[in-house]
């Protein structure tokens, strides 16, 4: 998905999101996940993070520039946050891949209403002052950034795998 204009996710849209969402495979109903939504002048609030740590990080001036118009991409930027839950039965690892899923779901229901969808991550992802100012404990992760609207141009469509190469049946 090369391009994301407006218009983004009507509420209906983004509450067949979250629907798609809470169907993420969830063990003990933990719910080990936060979704931070951005839109409109509040995409600018992320930029303001992501410039601060880029500034932090020692980036060049047209990168810390740059890192503030990251979220004006998209109609939409929701932040997908893994919320870690202590719990004997269901590891932290666990918790991360039911938070993944709850991106992958929302990612497939835009597609599925016809918007698109990127989900990145990058060094933003794994950053300690990103996290602390997204308001996530040093426990929790941010799963991803999806960048939800209109596709500007027709989506790409990439090619299968032969993904028989990763299939092992041990003896």
């Amino acid at each position: 998905m090369p391009r994301l204009i407006e218009p983004g996710p009507t509420s209906e849209q983004f509450n067949v999101m979250l629907k798609a969402a809470g169907r993420a495979p969830d063990h003990m109903a933990l719910m080990p996940y936060e979704f931070i939504v951005y839109e409109g002048n509040n995409r600018q609030q992320l930029g303001q993070v992501f410039q601060r740590a880029s500034a932090v990080k020692g980036l060049a001036e047209a990168q810390v520039t740059q890192a503030s118009q990251l979220p004006l991409r998209a109609p939409l930027v929701i932040a997908v946050a893994m919320k870690y839950q202590p719990h004997d039965k269901v590891p932290r690892d666990e918790q991360l891949a039911s938070a993944a899923c709850t991106a992958l779901l929302m990612q497939q229901a835009a597609f599925a209403q016809g918007l698109g969808a990127i989900w990145r991550t990058g060094w933003f992802a794994e950053d300690e002052q990103v996290k602390s100012e997204l308001g996530l404990s040093p426990d929790d992760a941010i799963v991803g950034f999806l960048y939800v609207g209109t596709p500007a141009v027709p989506t790409p469509i990439k090619p299968d795998k032969d993904i028989q190469s990763k299939v092992r049946f041990p003896e």
